[in-house]
Order: C-alpha cells, then sequence, then structure tokens
C-alpha cells in the first residue's frame, strides 16, 4: 500500500486522475494478498485489534525504508521515538 498511496508524490508532473487510477490499480493487487492474510491469522488466533496494530507495526516500518530510499525523505530521531512507541504498544497488545 505504501507505493499506491505515495509513490506518486515523486511525479508531480502527472496528472491527478492518472495517479489515482494507478494507485487504486497496484492497491488492488495488495488487497488481494492482505484479505487472505486476515482471514488466515483471525483462522489462526488473532483477533481483529492484533492483526490491525501488527499490520501497522509493518506498514510504517516499509515507509519509513520506502522514504528514505525512494523519496529520499530525511529521517529524525524524533521518528523513531515515536515508532518505539508504536513498538511498545504491540508488546502490550500481545502481553
Amino acid at each position: 500500500m505504501t507505493f499506491a498511496w505515495y509513490g506518486h508524490l515523486k511525479y508531480h508532473n502527472v496528472p491527478l486522475w492518472k495517479a489515482i487510477l494507478v494507485s487504486w490499480g497496484i492497491a488492488f493487487f495488495e488487497y488481494c494478498l492482505m484479505v487472505p492474510a486476515n482471514r488466515i491469522g483471525y483462522g489462526g488466533g488473532f483477533n481483529a485489534y492484533q492483526l490491525k496494530i501488527v499490520q501497522e507495526v509493518i506498514t510504517l516500518t516499509v515507509f519509513c525504508v520506502f522514504a528514505i530510499i525512494y523519496l529520499k525523505e530525511p529521517f529524525h530521531w524524533k521518528y523513531l521515538v515515536s515508532f518505539g512507541f508504536l513498538i511498545g504498544a504491540v508488546y502490550f497488545m500481545f502481553k
């Protein structure tokens, strides 16, 4: 989902409607993977809260790498501290 929703930021000259169509085209295939993954996780003993929190941690991890490498955004220490709080949330959720 990261590339679908943020990949177009690098291409300012592409019309918005094209960016929307390409983004939804990419997202469609990601949804085709996410729906079965959630079903498997839910059937495997995770509850909906746990699935969502784990998904957010994975999304933020992928986004950080994406922003640094693809978008060439600087990474500040405050982002790392904020991410640490989310990791703490995961710990307490599964405790």
